[in-house]
């Protein structure tokens, strides 16, 4: 599995384990609000907006919760919402590269919490965006459960032939990397064809020369400042380039 895989299946695990916590609920809220007020309050004629309901879907979040927060987005009612987005690069434990999407409506108080994060953690920010930008290329990823029928060839067949770089067995998922200007053609694709995805993101990919090899310390540091990274209200996706063996992976599983 390459490195990029693994980082998205602990992370996809990690979303099924939180999913009933109201942190995660306000930080897909958010993306909903978003994308409605970029967009529109229509998902058939704002992608990002379909998809950002389709996440909230997946995990559990109330359809009251969504309407309300599509209806803020847009501007019906007397909500307003009005957040900014930032994207703040750092340096964790090992040099490894770490990227945080912020939304926020208070951006020095996202700038301070995020640093304090790092630096806690034996991370810093880089004074520098593009230091560390330059270690990622934004991609589109699509991640699709697996079902009586649905296995990995069913999905090769309908994401290649739209455009999909990468299609690749999880083991729980299976995950569709593309070009993020093809991520709506091949999500498409993949509906037409009859199978149901979990989610549809356009992310930070790492390079594949670039990813930090880690051992089972290293990637509980990184984690621990990731964990730390995501438990912020303003954080909405954080992305970092290292690669943790499967024998680490369950080594830190066994620790759970």
């Amino acid at each position: 599995m390459s490195g990029h895989s693994k980082w998205a299946t602990t992370k996809h695990k990690k979303a099924a384990i939180d999913a009933k916590r109201s942190k995660l609920w306000a930080k897909l809220i958010k993306n909903i609000e978003v994308a409605a007020r970029v967009g529109g309050g229509d998902p058939a004629g704002n992608p990002t907006l379909f998809d950002a309901i389709q996440k909230a879907k997946k995990t559990s979040v109330p359809k009251e919760n969504i309407d309300r927060a599509v209806k803020r987005g847009s501007g019906v009612g007397s909500e307003a919402v009005n957040y900014t987005e930032r994207l703040y690069g750092g340096i964790g434990v090992g040099g490894i590269g770490v990227l945080v999407e912020c939304l926020t409506d208070n951006v020095n108080r996202a700038v301070a919490e995020v640093r304090q994060a790092f630096t806690r953690n034996g991370g810093k920010v880089a004074d520098d965006i593009g230091s560390v930008s330059r270690l990622f290329a934004r991609k589109g990823l699509i991640v699709v459960p697996k079902s009586d029928g649905v296995g990995e060839d069913e999905v090769m067949m309908a994401a290649l032939e739209a455009g999909a770089e990468e299609v690749t067995d999880e083991g729980d998922a299976i995950e569709v990397l593309c070009e993020a200007t093809d991520l709506v053609a091949v999500r498409t694709a993949i509906q037409d064809a009859g199978i149901d995805y979990d989610s549809a993101d356009v992310i930070f990919h790492p390079d594949q020369n670039l990813i930090i090899p880690v051992d089972v310390e290293g990637a509980r540091k990184i984690l621990r400042l990731i964990d730390a990274l995501e438990d912020l209200d303003d954080v909405q996706n954080v992305y970092a380039n290292f690669d943790a063996s499967d024998e680490v992976m369950a080594e830190l599983e066994e620790e759970d």
